[in-house]
């Protein structure tokens, strides 16, 4: 009897390694660091460079070379008439080329950017209060990064748009409203947190009008849930 309950026992243990062994291990999706907001958005080289219109110059033709009148051949004394001068009531009328027209140049716009969707953007599971625009812990680790990833040399001549975005629990008005005090609250922690200048965040909620994972209505959806910050140019 003891020796069947040290043999079960043996093999309980090896099979409960082997499901250990087997197991997947599921990994924690981490935020986003400053270093990782900054690659997404930095703009990318020519995706912004600004286009140069410009006149092709053109080079001026060369005046046609006078021909010397020929000499007379060796040995000849033959008098060679003079040219005859022009009557002096009627001198010869000067022609003067007609001015061509020359199309201003266009001004090059400053800092063009890529359309919305070509723009860099990333974006950030900010987590708040249920039904309230008041940051979570997590969501203020967050924007610390955010932050020190605005505030750095590559980011700090740019501007922003900081979208708020909800799932579709509730009615397409209230997430309209709550998303936009969302994206206010994450702009106010910003300024006063990093001293970035009001004038570099502009913000929009857009509620449930894009969602990340297409649902029907009322359906609790964290991807949903985000904020999303979008490089608008200088």
């Amino acid at each position: 009897m003891r020796r069947t309950t040290i043999a079960g026992t043996v093999a309980g243990a090896a099979a409960l390694a082997l499901m250990l062994t087997q197991a997947p291990a599921s990994a924690q999706p981490r935020d986003p660091t400053a270093t990782d907001i900054i690659d997404a958005l930095r703009p990318k080289p020519g995706l912004n460079a600004p286009a140069t219109r410009g006149i092709r110059p053109v080079s001026p033709q060369p005046a046609p070379a006078t021909q010397p009148a020929a000499a007379p051949p060796a040995g000849d004394l033959r008098p060679v008439a003079p040219a005859s001068p022009a009557a002096p009531d009627t001198p010869a009328p000067v022609q003067q080329a007609a001015p061509v027209p020359v199309a201003p140049a266009a001004p090059a716009p400053s800092a063009p950017m890529p359309p919305a969707a070509e723009a860099p953007s990333i974006s950030l599971n900010v987590l708040f209060a249920t039904n309230s625009a008041e940051l979570t812990p997590q969501a203020r680790r967050l924007l610390d990064e955010l932050g020190r990833a605005l505030t750095s040399a590559d980011l700090s001549p740019y501007r922003f748009r900081i979208e708020g975005h909800t799932d579709t629990t509730g009615s397409a008005e209230y997430n309209l409203l709550l998303s936009e005090r969302r994206a206010q609250a994450v702009r106010d922690y910003l300024v006063q947190r990093f001293g970035i200048s009001r004038t570099r965040l502009e913000t929009v909620g857009l509620g449930q009008t894009r969602l990340a994972v297409p649902t029907g209505d009322n359906v609790d959806e964290p991807r949903n849930r985000r904020v999303h910050i979008v490089n608008i140019g200088s």
